[in-house]
This record gives C-alpha cells, structure tokens and sequence, in this order.
C-alpha cells in the first residue's frame, strides 16, 4: 500500500523551529519529485518548497525562500522541511506529496500522492 505519512508539526514560538518530516512506504521516493505545500482556514494550498527528482531543481515560495529548506533522505526513504525563523503567517496544515512526472514543481496537479497534514501553529 503506497503512503506518505508526515510529522514534526507542532506549536512554536515565532523566530522558532520546526523541523517536519515524511516518511515514504510502499514505494521508492527517490524517483519522486516531492513537495511540501501549506494550507491556512479559509485560504487555497499552496506550494511552499518542492524538490525535483530529474534535475535537483528546488523551487521556493517566495514567503519562506532564506528561512525553508527541503532535503531527502532516500536511505530512509523520508523527505524533510526545515523551517526557520517562524512567522504567525507560516501557521497552517503541511502536506507532504509526491508525483513521479512532475514537470511544473509546486503545482498541486503534478503530484500523485499526499500525505496526512501535520498542523504547524507559531505563537507566543
């Protein structure tokens, strides 16, 4: 059965980290592009910061470029977002997502597959 099952969301204060995490099973991520996207109540997903498997080519939204970075570990089989100097506009549901032809990075169409959302919260 093919999954992605993320986590590491939680409550931090702003200026803090998060570091979130999603784990592949049933398939073999590193042929996968993946991405990582956000959705706040009441606002459209978007794609926060999204990694291709052809080329390496990173992609960022322009709100977390310098303060998100995104990284795989294909060994584990996990993908990662860290999340630096948090802000109260970073607080929303992430989904994690991988598409194995994904031409477009960051455009929720491209990918195949999603994981459970992980609620990251940033407050004092």
């Amino acid at each position: 059965q093919l999954a992605l099952v993320a986590s590491g969301g939680g409550l931090v204060q702003p200026g803090g980290s998060l570091r979130l995490s999603c784990a592949a099973s049933g398939f073999d991520l590193d042929v996968y592009s993946i991405g990582w996207f956000r959705q706040a109540p009441g606002k459209e997903r978007e794609g926060v910061s999204c990694l291709s498997s052809r080329d390496g080519t990173t992609k960022y939204a322009d709100s977390v470029k310098d303060r998100f970075t995104i990284s795989r570990d294909n060994a584990k089989n996990t993908v990662y977002l860290q999340m630096n100097s948090l802000k109260p506009e970073d607080a929303a549901d992430y989904y994690c997502a991988a598409g194995r032809w994904v031409y477009r990075l960051c455009v929720t169409s491209e990918y195949d597959y999603w994981g459970q959302g992980t609620q990251v919260t940033v407050s004092s």
